[in-house]
């Protein structure tokens, strides 16, 4: 075994780690982050805004580290990203105490910076793979998210319980259990991600003339890189748009929370526990192929939850299912695209963008799906999200028949 390889398992199992406390603490703030901020203004639409607020957060936070990471490597962005989160949790148990929704929303935009690190992750684990396991290695750190964010909403309530033993709001409690899992998250990280990978994946390299800032990559991106930066972004889009109003159509149709719950459960299970089987995938078949299975998936998920009725919850849990692996395949596959697109010290940048256009999209996915479900129907937003990803899939088909890349 290699220098490299040794390192590269260390880093999977700190980042396996990190990953199961981050996703459980982005997991527990997601659950109860809509209903507080509703309850507190007493208002749906505030409510909305609190999901949304977490989501711009990962957005704003992905340039600034993707920058700190390509100057002074990835522990220093890692441990910024959960910090940030950390405090953000903090101010929101604060906010809830204070019972301020406003406080409430811009503590949750730091509290997005724990969830843009925790998606950051996937790339870290790239940095000293061989190229012909780097899916997998991506795939592994996306993987490890399973347990967290499966348990992580189940937490909550024993969170909130704890909270008004110790004489404060029950909703304080989820907050306060997040923050100590992101502070957690930054403490593996600060003292085991040694060395840091994307130096020694630097120290590799000869020496370039100085890395580019995240516009200057996308324009010096090959179409390969594109494609990926597209898929990515595409997958995500199109995941929380449908994902965000399936349950507000089972709903409609007389579905209990509990029904609810399976189906979003099986959803978020199925989105990280899928990851393997996509990377040693998309290492054998290729990249591009997979992200093919990724776009046809999203298709198929969307005419399969489209046009089940509000009360068809197997049939809506089926399209929910398709709808996460099709998200783990465009992720899985499209990271390692991009990762392997340019060279070592531009990933950073390049990566940053994406998972800023992944975030950014995933905000305004969610806001289209509501105008789309609000001026038609769920059938409509379906219809709008499958001849959404229909040319993504036709560019990698196109791209796979005529071994482009």
């Amino acid at each position: 075994m290699t220098v490299v390889d040794a390192v590269q398992r260390r880093v999977l199992r700190v980042l396996a780690v990190t990953q199961v406390l981050g996703a459980a603490g982005v997991a527990i703030g997601m659950a109860v982050g809509t209903l507080i901020a509703a309850v507190l203004a007493d208002s749906d639409a505030v409510g909305g805004m609190a999901q949304t607020a977490a989501v711009l957060g990962a957005a704003v936070f992905a340039l600034p580290a993707a920058r700190l990471a390509a100057r002074s490597g990835r522990r220093p962005a890692l441990v910024l990203g959960y910090g940030a989160g950390a405090v953000g949790a903090a101010v929101a148990a604060c906010a809830v105490v204070l019972g301020s929704w406003h406080v409430l929303l811009v503590a949750l935009v730091l509290f997005g910076a724990a969830a843009g690190a925790n998606l950051s992750a996937r790339y870290v684990g790239a940095d000293l793979a061989h190229p012909h396991h780097r899916a997998r290695s991506v795939a592994l750190v996306v993987w490890a998210a399973t347990v967290g964010a499966v348990v992580g909403p189940n937490l909550a309530d024993p969170a909130g319980q704890v909270a008004v033993r110790l004489g404060l709001p029950v909703g304080a409690g989820p907050y306060l259990l997040s923050a100590v899992l992101f502070g957690l998250a930054a403490l593996v990280v600060l003292r085991f991600l040694r060395p840091d990978p994307l130096t020694v994946a630097k120290a590799a390299v000869a020496p370039a003339a100085g890395t580019k800032r995240s516009v200057a990559v996308w324009r010096s991106l090959p179409a390969a890189g594109k494609l990926a930066l597209g898929g990515l972004a595409l997958c995500h889009t199109a995941m929380v748009g449908l994902m965000s109003m399936t349950p507000v159509h089972m709903e409609h149709g007389g579905s209990s929370l509990r029904v609810v719950g399976v189906v979003v459960s099986l959803h978020v299970a199925a989105m990280y526990a899928a990851g393997p089987l996509f990377g040693w995938m998309a290492d054998r078949l290729g990249r591009v192929p997979v992200l093919a299975i990724g776009a046809a998936l999203v298709v198929a998920a969307s005419g399969i939850a489209g046009m089940a009725p509000s009360h068809d919850a197997p049939q809506l849990a089926a399209g929910m299912a398709l709808l996460a692996f099709g998200w783990s395949a465009g992720v899985v596959a499209g990271s390692a695209l991009l990762t392997e697109s340019v060279d070592v010290v531009d990933r950073p940048a390049a990566q940053g963008l994406s998972d800023l256009c992944m975030n950014v999209g995933g905000a305004l996915g969610g806001v289209v799906a509501g105008v789309v479900v609000t001026a038609w129907s769920y059938a409509a937003l379906g219809l709008v999200v499958g001849f959404t990803a229909l040319p993504l899939l036709m560019t990698c088909l196109f791209a796979s028949s005529q071994r482009v890349w």
